[in-house]
């Protein structure tokens, strides 16, 4: 088993869904097949337009034939391992190159940094992941304690591949991808009630909004961003018991149950359709809208 890199690109023409699977041809069979059973790093390359750069991890937990297109290989990601980095990571930082791995002997980018699917060093791997999961931002929850920043249990020691391999459990720990998915959802919607229109921020300085999983994690939804919305607490509570919902162009549906609709369609926005956050690609994928509503919304 070993780390990885798998580039990707929102306009890829592969039938990806990162949090999910990630396809690929036969030659990089090899390199992925590696990886099974460990983390790997998605990366979207400097020349897509606003590039992300180090942006999510996942952990891959199987490699298969894709039954859909012959030829080709799925990569399937073990469910509840996807994540979001809220802070993407450039591939070049101040000190040269974050992924060391690329430089060749004489100093110079090896040619493996055009490779769609190459391994990752254990060091290069874990400063990739501090970067990218710091806690800058002041998005803290409303109530409670803010989760501790650092990816592993003693942010002091130093990641020593022999000894402190398991460290990347954390990864796995639920108050970390909560804060990390709270942070991530709320900048994608500038901090703004994605059904109300409303950007509060308290006298702490803290938004008044939470981060919301259109399908929840207990039933097997990912912390993927466009498995998020940014709602406010109120609007939070309707939108899991299905009093609202979303169609896939994101209008503001109301179930015909709720006993006060007048109120309900007091609190949304003028347009009658929720907000879309900030970046395109960021918007919620109508596979998790269909989810919630088959499975949460009360016609």
């Amino acid at each position: 088993m070993t780390f990885g890199v798998f580039i990707h690109r929102s306009d890829s023409i592969y039938d990806d869904s990162p949090a999910e699977r990630y396809q690929f041809p036969p030659q990089y069979l090899g390199r992925v097949q590696a990886c099974v059973g460990d983390w790997i790093v998605y990366y979207e390359p400097v020349k897509v337009p606003g590039t992300r750069g180090y942006f999510a991890v996942a952990k891959v937990q199987q490699v298969i034939p894709d039954p859909g297109a012959p030829g080709m290989y799925l990569a399937i990601i073990e469910e509840g391992s996807y994540l979001d980095f809220p802070n993407p990571v450039s591939f070049n930082g101040p000190d040269g190159l974050i992924e060391r791995g690329l430089y060749n002997e004489s100093g110079a980018i090896s040619g493996r940094a055009q490779s769609a699917v190459r391994p990752l060093s254990a060091s290069d791997f874990n400063r990739i992941v501090e970067l990218g999961l710091a806690d800058r931002t002041d998005l803290l929850p409303r109530i409670g304690e803010a989760e501790p920043a650092s990816l592993v249990q003693d942010a002091r020691s130093p990641f020593l591949y022999e000894q402190e391999r398991e460290r990347v459990l954390s990864l796995t720990s639920r108050p970390l991808r909560d804060r990390v998915f709270r942070s991530v959802v709320l900048k994608a919607y500038d901090e703004r009630c994605a059904i109300t229109g409303l950007k509060l921020i308290n006298g702490g300085g803290r938004a008044e909004v939470e981060a919301a999983h259109i399908r929840p994690v207990e039933r097997n939804g990912p912390d993927t961003i466009q498995n998020g919305l940014a709602l406010s607490g109120t609007v939070h509570w309707m939108f899991d018991r299905g009093l609202i919902s979303l169609s896939d162009d994101l209008d503001i549906m109301i179930s015909r149950q709720v006993n006060d609709r007048a109120g309900i369609e007091g609190l949304v926005n003028k347009a009658g359709r929720a907000l879309a956050p900030l970046r395109a690609a960021d918007r919620p994928h109508p596979h998790f809208l269909a989810w919630h509503r088959d499975n949460c919304f009360k016609q």
